[in-house]
């Protein structure tokens, strides 16, 4: 079987129905074209014969090989759809993941800066060679707002309330929320907006804030490089990615005592129980600041 039937039209649904974002269209096709992989190794030849252990197997596959329980979940997320889409289609006659059993999401602890590693971080940037001002900006704009990397991609001057210090970001599945940014990330955005900005811009270039030198909104890729040199250059050792920024954001704000609904409104997350893993990482502080000041702690 080379590709599953209804496929493109199953992402179409997903795109124009469901309104997902891009991103998690594709996700959702690789997963498909993956299984369909699978199932041409195992010599299945129609969608009908793919039945639940098949199924399970499938999903035996990928823990054996080391997939992240995150990922095995969404897989089986994207499986359950597109049987159920079909199954309505009249394609197959009953839907073989109704069986299927979701393994346990394993619950695990971000990799958070500290107030003074973001601080070594965006002060180690030097703002007077070429990018060190976009940089500096983007960063700051990361830290303050939560972003996701892909809403950083795809951020428009447009969305920058200047006068009320907010921004308004679309997340997943075009949702929108307004977050705060503050004065110092707006600062930098117009210091760059009004220098390296616009030696950048070419023709065919739109309003998109952080541009490469080409003159085209940066990927997801480009970013998550330029925060790889920059903290190194910090002298930061660990792995840091544009989520670890996110992932920042939210623990300074509930270390500061920031409300976890409030928190999660600015991140943008659809249900609470994901912002949750946060009071976690919060709790490993204040353990520490336990640890470390209170006598009986430090008594042995």
């Amino acid at each position: 079987m080379t590709e599953l039937p209804y496929l493109d039209t199953f992402l179409s649904f997903l795109r124009l129905e469901k309104t997902l974002s891009e991103n998690t269209v594709e996700a959702y096709r690789y997963d498909l074209q993956r299984l369909s992989a699978f199932c041409t190794q195992h010599r299945i030849e129609s969608v009908r014969e793919i039945q639940p252990d098949v199924l399970s197997s499938y999903i035996k596959v990928l823990h054996d090989i080391g997939f992240a329980p995150t990922s095995i979940q969404r897989t089986i997320a994207s499986m359950r759809s597109y049987f159920a889409f079909i199954a309505a289609e009249e394609v197959i006659t009953t839907d073989p993941t109704e069986l299927l059993v979701s393994p346990r999401s394993t619950r695990y602890l971000p990799v958070v800066l500290s107030i003074a590693e973001v601080e070594r971080i965006l002060t180690a940037i030097d703002t007077g060679k070429r990018g060190g001002i976009r940089d500096r900006a983007m960063l700051e704009t990361l830290y303050a707002t939560g972003m996701r990397v892909s809403e950083l991609s795809s951020f428009y001057y447009e969305q920058i309330l200047f006068d009320d210090e907010i921004v308004r970001i679309f997340g997943k599945g075009s949702k929108e929320r307004l977050v705060p940014i503050g004065k110092v990330a707006l600062r930098w955005i117009g210091e760059y907006y009004h220098s390296e900005r616009t030696a950048c811009v070419r023709p065919g270039s739109d309003s998109t804030v952080f541009l490469n030198n080409r003159g085209r909104a940066l990927s997801r890729m480009g970013i998550w490089k330029i925060i790889r040199n920059r903290t190194r250059n910090a002298g930061i050792t660990r792995d840091v990615s544009p989520h670890t920024f996110r992932h920042s954001f939210a623990t300074h704000l509930l270390e500061g005592g920031a409300d976890l609904r409030t928190v999660q409104e600015m991140l943008g997350h659809a249900n609470i129980v994901t912002t949750e893993i946060y009071t976690h990482v919060d709790r490993e502080y204040l353990k520490e600041v336990h640890r470390s000041f209170h006598p009986r702690s430090r008594r042995i």
